[in-house]
Formats: C-alpha cells, structure tokens, sequence
C-alpha cells in the first residue's frame, strides 16, 4: 500500500496519456459556456434529451438532438465541420457518452459536457425555455465559485 491507497499512483508518462486522453474526449460547463460568451466560431452545442426536458429548460443557443435520432438528422442540424458538444443530465446519466458515440460513428469530433445540464444549471448559467424565456439562478455555493471566488481551472 502506498500513501494514496492500495493501487500505487501512475507514473508521470502513463498519466500524461490518460489526462491528456480524457480531455480530448471532455470539457466543462465553465469552459462551454466561456467559448460560447466569446462567440467562439464553430462550437455547436447539442441537448440529447426528451422533447419534454428541452421544453422544461436547456442550455441557451443549443440545438435539441435526441440521443437516438443523431444518426438520421445530425446532418440537417449540425454542420460537418463543428467541434459537437454533448450534454444529457447530469453526472448520474450517462445519456451524454452515449450521443457522443452516435456522433463518432458518424466520423464527428465530439465532446462530452461533463455535469451536463444539471451543473449548467447549477453553476448559474442561462437557462432557455421550451418557450424561449431565458432565466438564469444564482450559482450553487456548494458547487460553484460565487463572490468572486475562483478555482482557477
């Protein structure tokens, strides 16, 4: 056993491939919505949830996509050449890495928003309506940085 726990930590280089590896195939609320208040060309967000989960709220300026139609209609809605970036619930869902899969089938670079809706949500970001209202909730203090505190991620 070593300081951390049973499994001993992974050398330097292995980390380096792992590390490097997950965030080629991850972003974060945070780092989303930074590239989409930028204006960020090319950046296509895509809610792979129910007709009635996109009506209750998503993310501002995503486009609805539904995990099992991304094959048929991806084409029409996304164009070829953006950097896709998935979101489903949240953490205890696994919707995300699922639409991801469809659209790497399809031979598209692709993301999964880690937290997904849930931590947009909770993080304080604008929330749109099915009917177009867009609201925005104060960060949760428990997961977020509020008052200007930063993790500086």
């Amino acid at each position: 056993m070593n300081a951390v726990g049973p499994v001993p930590a992974a050398t330097a280089g292995e980390a380096l491939r792992h590390l490097a590896a997950r965030l080629a195939f991850e972003t974060d609320v945070s780092d989303v919505a930074a590239r989409l208040a930028e204006g960020a060309p090319g950046i296509v967000v895509v809610d792979t949830r129910s007709a009635e989960s996109w009506a209750q709220g998503h993310v501002r300026g995503a486009v609805h996509l539904p995990t099992a139609e991304i094959a048929e209609r991806a084409a029409a809605l996304v164009p070829e050449d953006a950097d896709v970036v998935v979101y489903c619930w949240g953490p205890g869902c696994n919707g995300a890495q699922k639409a991801a899969l469809e659209f790497a089938k399809l031979g598209r670079p692709v993301k999964e928003m880690l937290g997904g809706f849930e931590y947009w949500v909770r993080e304080g970001y604008p929330v749109q309506s099915g009917g177009g209202a867009v609201t925005r909730r104060s960060p949760d203090p428990l997961t977020a940085p509020v008052d200007g505190v930063s993790c500086a991620c």
